[in-house]
């Protein structure tokens, strides 16, 4: 037995908990300690016209703290606006940052913590995959408060970030001292405003950041025993959450098992089928990445219970996803067809965003060039025509 725990974030789970951040803002034992906040949103509307900032306005009033907004996040956040984000914190002279959203606020925050603290202009000088130049960031980020309003990447409780380079089509991890969010606030009453389709999404994401870390070859059994819990508390939840959008208990289930993730990935991994997915958003921004995994998910799971090398994994999931008498490895992909009907996401198209075929080449190679690590943890290796037939599977 051997891992690494390491998770260092001061978590507030529960409804309601947002109205308690203040608690935590220059309290003697609070986790955050500054009087001006970098407040960072979409550039939705959802966060205000659901009355979020307003009511994350109003903690920081309590707590004494002066703040500036940055409005500017995409879906699929990129290096020049999370540079943009960097200059404007320096500018405004902020101690903190504040992300409020879903995952892609929480990682453009860790980009831009770091852009806030460190001398370089260009975030790839601190990117250590692809064309990144490798440096690991001299100055901590500042510290980040995590806001969840989404139940899918688990971003409030890792550390690692996601970020897109337009200019080089690469989308990859961004990490650097300090990502770490000092406090995470996970309050399903956040969540229920979420449209079903990406609360699907956003699920599934949770979902799967589990189950790859469940077959992955870097699995121990502190990895095992969140993920096990994850598993069960998404697949036995989403369905519910999406079709009673006011069942908070059934969204706090799922937020329960996204968060459980987020350990995962720290005292674990995830493997290939998150660069796969990531090639395939890089070059289609509007792809939502919880919708390109569901995509590739059966095609991906079915090429390793193909080879036979972890059906113990693959039966035990299954039972994790209530197939009780489930005896083969195959199971797994009925389970997860059947979850993927129960939540309406299974006929989804990769033609329906643009994608051709004749991608394919292109983008396995992307993959193992922007996060190659986690190819290293797939229970065997997969070779590029290995990726390019499972996107040909996948396709419709």
């Amino acid at each position: 037995m051997s891992f690494n725990f390491g998770i260092s974030t001061n978590a507030m789970f529960g409804a309601g908990q947002l109205l308690n951040l203040h608690t935590q803002l220059n309290a003697p034992m609070g986790a955050v300690q500054g009087k001006k906040a970098l407040v960072v949103i979409s550039n939705g509307k959802s966060t205000r016209s659901n009355g979020y900032l307003e009511r994350l306005e109003d903690e920081l009033a309590q707590a004494g703290v002066e703040y500036v907004i940055f409005d500017k996040i995409s879906a699929n956040p990129t290096k020049p606006i999370v540079e943009e984000g960097g200059r404007f914190a320096k500018e405004n002279g902020c101690d903190f940052i504040v992300a409020l959203g879903g995952g892609s606020v929480i990682d453009a925050s860790k980009a831009i913590g770091i852009m806030a603290t460190n001398p370089s202009n260009d975030l790839w000088d601190y990117v250590m995959f692809g064309t990144g130049k490798g440096q690991w960031p001299p100055v901590p980020s500042l510290p980040i408060v995590a806001i969840t309003t989404t139940a899918g990447t688990g971003s409030e409780t890792d550390a690692g970030a996601v970020i897109t380079n337009p200019a080089t089509e690469e989308k990859t991890g961004v990490f650097g001292t300090g990502t770490m969010p000092v406090l995470a606030i996970i309050d399903p009453e956040l969540m229920l405003s979420v449209p079903a389709k990406f609360k699907a999404y956003q699920g599934f994401d949770a979902l799967f950041h589990s189950t790859e870390g469940f077959i992955s070859n870097k699995r121990n059994e502190m990895s095992k025993m969140v993920a096990s819990e994850a598993i069960r508390n998404v697949s036995g939840n989403l369905a519910a959450a999406i079709r009673e959008p006011e069942n908070v208990e059934a969204m706090g289930k799922v937020a329960f098992g996204s968060y459980l993730s987020g350990i995962q990935m720290c005292v674990g991994s995830c493997t290939s089928a998150h660069p796969l997915e990531h090639a395939l958003s890089a070059y289609h921004e509007n792809l939502p990445h919880g919708a390109g995994l569901i995509m590739i998910s059966k095609a991906f799971y079915r090429f390793f219970i193909n080879k036979h090398i972890c059906d113990d994994c693959f039966i035990e999931m299954a039972k994790l996803m209530g197939m009780s008498s489930a005896n083969q490895p195959e199971d797994f992909i009925t389970a997860l067809e059947q979850l993927q009907t129960d939540c309406g996401v299974a006929d989804l198209k990769m033609s329906d965003y643009g994608i051709t075929p004749d991608e394919f080449e292109k983008m396995a190679q992307n993959a193992k060039d922007t996060l190659g690590v986690n190819f290293e943890n797939d229970p065997c290796m997969l070779s590029n025509a290995d990726c390019v037939a499972i996107y040909q599977e996948s396709y419709k």
